[in-house]
């Protein structure tokens, strides 16, 4: 089975080391390719204004001085001389949870994949955010990965479709096991913008990630990662609102 590996974090994130480790339980035909630096909250942003740059690291190893859809797409079609089976994404440093999914670079690698028809899974791993910095304890994600994606490998996935995985912030062996959900909600409404001044006095601003009203309902990702589950989400690629054509239909008929 041919795995191509990328992430938003960077192709020297921590994470990123740590999803070799799980895709190389699977197989040894791995191929990387993913940004040369940090891109979290790019969501499915594509380069168009600007040249993007490839860099090889070594056999089958590369970063793409863009965004994660600009890595898969480099991949696809300049990297990789025959398609992979399957793209994993991640693991990322954080949780891509409820609407997070509509920014997060990690998610929108995979809808890459999905829309070239290749099977594509995203993973990420939950943490509490204070004092942690870049000390982000992966150990989750690490002992959990596997295990979630050997059933998943075997699983037909339905056209445009791709699987969001997101593992708790707990050690291991607290993990509670593995729960299939739909995605969740978040009140956005009581998110943050954080001012500040830099040091010629002008001001800039700073979108923070507290302060947004988690709002779980039953059986959805963020209240198994609360419980202390490994959410296992199936998405879509197709954002109509069904039950609004007729209505919709009605206003433009005459």
């Amino acid at each position: 089975m041919r795995i191509l590996l990328t992430n938003d974090d960077g192709i020297h994130a921590s994470g990123f080391s740590v999803l070799e480790g799980i895709a190389r339980q699977f197989s040894d035909d791995i191929w990387v390719c993913a940004p040369a630096e940090e891109q979290s909250g790019a969501g499915h942003s594509l380069s168009l204004s600007r040249p993007v740059r490839l860099r090889r690291h070594g056999e089958r190893r590369y970063s793409v001085s863009g965004t994660p859809t600009d890595s898969v797409m480099l991949a696809l079609h300049q990297v990789m001389d025959s398609p992979p089976d399957l793209i994993l994404s991640g693991v990322n440093r954080g949780a891509n949870l409820g609407d997070d999914v509509t920014y997060s670079g990690t998610v929108s690698a995979a809808i890459e994949g999905t829309l070239a028809g290749i099977r594509s899974i995203a993973l990420s791993q939950v943490y509490a955010r204070e004092g942690m910095a870049d000390a982000v304890p992966f150990a989750a994600a690490e002992a959990w990965g596997a295990k979630v994606l050997a059933p998943l490998l075997d699983t037909p996935f339905a056209d445009r479709t791709l699987v969001n995985v997101n593992f708790p912030a707990v050690p291991p062996e607290e993990v509670k096991g593995i729960r299939v959900v739909r995605q969740g909600f978040h009140d956005y409404a009581r998110g943050s913008v954080v001012e500040g001044k830099d040091p010629r006095g002008y001001p800039y601003y700073w979108f923070g990630l507290h302060g947004i009203e988690h709002t779980p309902g039953h059986a959805t990702d963020l209240e198994a990662i609360a419980d202390g589950y490994v959410s296992v989400t199936p998405l879509m690629l197709d954002l109509t609102h069904e039950s609004s054509l007729a209505e919709l239909s009605k206003k433009f008929t005459g």
